[in-house]
């Protein structure tokens, strides 16, 4: 066997993959290709994702300065976490430090803009920036009791006769998070610093300059005035997605985060496994909304609307109605998602599962509508024809609310259908018997599950952490932990034994 250097590609060259099939090197990649260039083949499609060496360099930076900051983590002054959260906020809070920010961030939605893209979360305002105050806010007053504990880190004492162990949690190291472009989630990711961990941070492209201004006026004089190294979190400084690839192909990682969705989030997640990294990915979203044949018509109804206010991975997506109660229910569900779209100036999109289309005005499956998408106005629909096995589509909308409806006959159909098409997140049933939700949270394969609005699933809103990422069960459930990761869930777990008997032995 024979191991070179890899210098170069050939135009057509056959690279196997997933055991038993190849795809082909094309004339783009080949001409493009350079010495010290990186090739990752994703085993799972055959994709070729080239990261260049000035990419690659790049991130190799950010997570040397990452390691150094962990080990120097260990010796650094008490309280200097919760000074640095403490810093950060107040930075953020500073009007002429967030007039900064918000330049750049202009900047960034009229770039956005110019290429067409959605900028529904890009966009930074007064709730974006009070809400990320509280939580860094909140990391601090966690540090502050985690001071005043000194048991904070057992986990368990087992005592036998002439000796003890003790079981206590410790920090990974270097965490790698990818991000889509939201800026909060910028102050969000500082959480790994709670449990003594460093980050290395690679933002959406679209927000580069927004991140670039919270780091250069918020974050990181927050760190030096903490007396913490800065490369405790690093932000990678490009745009390139190879700039992902790079970084989650990082063997020195302890764990890969991933927030976004689509195939590129899937795409991410198989880079960081194949390379030996653990991986904590939140791909797709999308809630479902379930009404049972109790279901109160007023509740239903403001479930929907509540849950439509704005598109992120925990806004309703599906809804599912009995067949016993869809002449009622499906009008109601129409008209409170126009309620959300009117607040938008519009009117909502609607996609009928196959079979279903009998509970919609026919008028709304010709009538045609403005849908204002990230690449400007477009003329679809208000209603059309959705295959049954399409549920699972996310509806990525920017100003005009979009959801799927589907009639079932029963529940036990819904969560059937919830089961095998949904990304396995989030799940809502509207119904008045307490035993129909027994037997929903027994058979309905999510880690979140509610009986109103979806909106909720937020580590923020319902558990009052800043989360650093959602995760789903498409991939599988979770070992140990749930669907909210935060900055508390990075650790492992050392054991310690202490011996009274010099003389012990087994």
């Amino acid at each position: 066997m024979t191991i070179a250097p890899l210098t170069g590609l050939a135009e057509g060259a056959m690279i196997p993959f997933g055991g038993d099939r190849y795809t082909t090197v094309t004339a783009e990649l080949a001409a493009a290709f350079r010495p010290g260039d990186h090739l990752h083949v994703v085993q799972s499609t055959g994709a070729l994702l080239h990261v260049p060496a000035t990419v690659r360099t790049a991130v190799a930076a950010q997570v040397d300065a990452a390691v150094d900051a962990f080990a120097q983590l260990r010796s650094a002054p008490a309280g200097a976490v919760r000074d640095f959260y403490l810093a950060f906020a107040h930075a953020l809070a500073d009007d002429a430090v967030w007039n900064l920010i918000e330049a750049a961030n202009t900047e960034d939605v009229l770039r956005a803009e110019r290429l067409g893209r959605s900028t529904t979360r890009l966009r930074v305002s007064a709730g974006m920036r009070q809400d990320m105050v509280t939580g860094l806010r909140g990391w601090a007053t966690q540090q502050a009791a985690r001071a005043r504990d000194d048991s904070a880190d057992l986990i368990e004492r087992v005592e036998h006769d002439d000796w003890s162990v003790e079981i206590v949690s410790a920090p990974l190291g270097v965490i790698g998070f990818v991000f889509e472009g939201r800026p909060n989630v910028f102050a969000d990711a500082a959480g790994v610093l709670a449990t003594g961990n460093t980050a290395v941070l690679r933002i959406g492209g679209d927000a580069l300059a927004t991140a670039q201004a919270i780091d250069q006026h918020a974050l990181r004089p927050a760190l030096r005035s903490a007396g913490l190294p800065e490369g405790a979190i690093a932000l990678v400084p490009r745009r390139e997605r190879a700039a992902g690839w790079a970084l989650f192909s990082d063997s020195r990682l302890a764990l890969a985060v991933v927030r976004g969705s689509g195939p590129a989030v899937t795409q991410l997640g198989s880079v960081a496994r194949q390379s030996g990294n653990p991986v904590s990915a939140h791909g797709t979203g999308g809630a479902w909304l379930v009404a049972d044949d109790t279901a109160d018509s007023a509740r239903f109804t403001r479930a929907v609307r509540h849950s439509l206010d704005r598109k992120v991975c925990n806004t309703l997506n599906v809804v599912a109605v009995v067949r016993e109660r869809a002449e009622e229910l499906v009008p109601l569900l129409l008209r409170a998602a126009d309620e959300a779209a009117a607040a938008r100036g519009g009117v909502a999109r609607v996609h009928v599962a196959g079979g279903s289309e009998g509970w919609v005005p026919p008028a709304d499956l010709e009538r045609r509508i403005v849908v204002r998408r990230a690449e400007g106005p477009v003329d679809e629909p208000r209603a059309s024809l959705l295959p049954l096995d399409e549920l699972g589509t996310e509806w990525e909308w920017e100003d005009t609310p979009e959801l799927s409806l589907v009639v079932v006959d029963d529940v036990d159909q819904a969560v059937a259908l919830f089961n095998a098409h949904s990304p396995q997140f989030v799940a809502s049933l509207i119904s008045a018997d307490p035993g129909a939700h027994a037997r929903f949270r027994d058979q309905v394969n999510a880690p979140f599950v509610g009986d109103g609005f979806t909106r909720w699933v937020d580590g923020q809103y319902a558990l009052e952490r800043p989360e650093l990422g959602l995760s789903n069960w498409e991939n599988g459930r979770l070992l140990g932990r749930g669907g909210v990761l935060t900055g508390s869930d990075l650790t492992t777990r050392r054991t310690f034994a202490r011996h009274d008997n010099p003389d012990q032995h087994r």
